[in-house]
């Protein structure tokens, strides 16, 4: 080798080595290497709750860990879950979807969740799925530009209100897309519903559980085994209450409120801890 390409080959080294540095200091990924999510957080375990997902107020004393909907404002100084209805369409909102993405039956009619008159999205195929999730993440993306910590996805178990025409299988599948979207934004995000998919958690790629009435159904101890007690549970009814706080009172977060999920002033408004 002569002397002057090895000082060219010197040189050459010394900028690559260079522009390595500079683009380490910049966040630039380098070639070979993969870029790592954000790290998320879990809320803490047996925090004082609040579920908020209709109208946000002032959380009470003693709150720790506060569910608000996308569309609202995070609490300061506290673990905020930011709410998103990922498997039905909020009541009323059905033309906010394309027709095609609305889970039908035989006869072409559009099935509801007959309880909270939502309408169920259609998830079972990848094509479908992609296009809703396209959707699904941009309020994921306003709940963490917003500063939330955690995502929760309402109606996981939507399959067991579909008339037989969605299965399990998919359900994890597209909550895996949520997830993954989720942790990309440094989002922790929460099994919603559904015990009976604990142990599919880890392909979910989910990391707490949020239960509705799992006192009144006796599956407190599923959600708080799978997830290692991280795990906020909501009663609607006082019998449920007093289950949930008698097994799991010293360990899961668990409130009592009104089904309609009130404000403090309003008529049916109701909160209670153990």
């Amino acid at each position: 080798m002569s002397e002057t390409t090895a000082r060219i080959r010197r040189r050459s080294a010394t900028v690559l080595a260079a522009f390595a540095a500079a683009a380490t200091c910049l966040g630039v990924p380098q070639a070979g290497t993969a870029s790592a999510a954000p790290a998320v957080t879990l809320p803490p375990v047996h925090g004082g709750f609040d579920y908020q997902i209709t109208t946000p107020y002032a959380p009470p004393s003693g709150v720790t860990i506060v569910s608000r909907d996308h569309s609202a404002e995070r609490a300061d100084g506290l673990y905020n879950i930011c709410y998103v209805n990922g498997f039905q369409v909020q009541p009323g909102a059905e033309r906010e979807w394309q027709d095609d993405l609305l889970l039908r039956d035989k006869d072409g009619k559009v099935v509801y969740d007959t309880r909270w008159k939502e309408a169920l999205l259609d998830i079972r195929t990848a094509d479908k799925r992609t296009r809703i999730a396209d959707k699904v993440d941009q309020w994921i993306d306003e709940c963490a530009t917003k500063g939330f910590n955690a995502v929760e996805v309402d109606n996981y178990d939507s399959y067991s209100r579909s008339k037989g025409l969605l299965t399990t299988d998919q359900a994890v599948t597209f909550i895996a897309v949520l997830a993954k979207h989720s942790h990309d934004r440094g989002l922790a995000i929460g099994q919603k519903n559904g015990a009976e998919l604990v142990d599919q958690k880890a392909a979910a790629g989910l990391d707490f559980a949020v239960s509705e009435e799992c006192g009144d159904t006796e599956e407190c101890g599923d959600y708080a085994t799978a997830y290692d007690n991280h795990v906020i549970d909501i009663e609607y009814t006082e019998p449920g209450m007093s289950a949930a706080c008698a097994g799991y009172g010293s360990k899961l977060s668990i409130v009592l409120r009104d089904v309609e999920v009130s404000a403090p002033g309003e008529p049916d408004y109701v909160r209670k801890t153990c």
